[in-house]
């Protein structure tokens, strides 16, 4: 694995109201596991495989079991996007889908 930060980090906008930070990049070798954890020491897995990538964990287990629900956006440009929702913020994720205009298609 090879961790780049960016310096100075690279803000852009992204949709109605929200500014992101690119702040890294990190290049994984094939087989490569990442474990991303929240303050609340909630875990998200990222693989890189030959083939491409697993870009969550198995959905019906460790992503219910670490309290995240996984669905499918679309925003007002027909772009289809899968977003990790906490289980326990489930409002306040409803709340920025009506800020940003997106859809909610279905729960993976």
């Amino acid at each position: 694995m090879n961790i780049k930060e960016i310096k100075p980090k690279r803000y852009f906008n992204c949709g109605k109201s929200v500014k992101l930070a690119h702040v890294a990049d990190i290049i994984l070798e094939e087989d490569e596991l990442i474990t991303f954890k929240s303050k609340e020491n909630k875990e998200y897995d990222f693989v890189c495989k030959e083939w491409g990538y697993y870009a969550t964990p198995s959905i019906n287990k460790r992503l219910k079991k670490n309290g995240y629900k996984a669905a499918l956006m679309k925003n007002q440009n027909d772009e289809f996007f899968v977003v990790i929702v906490e289980i326990e913020k489930i409002k306040l994720w409803e709340k920025y889908n009506k800020e940003e205009e997106q859809l909610f298609v279905n729960w993976i």
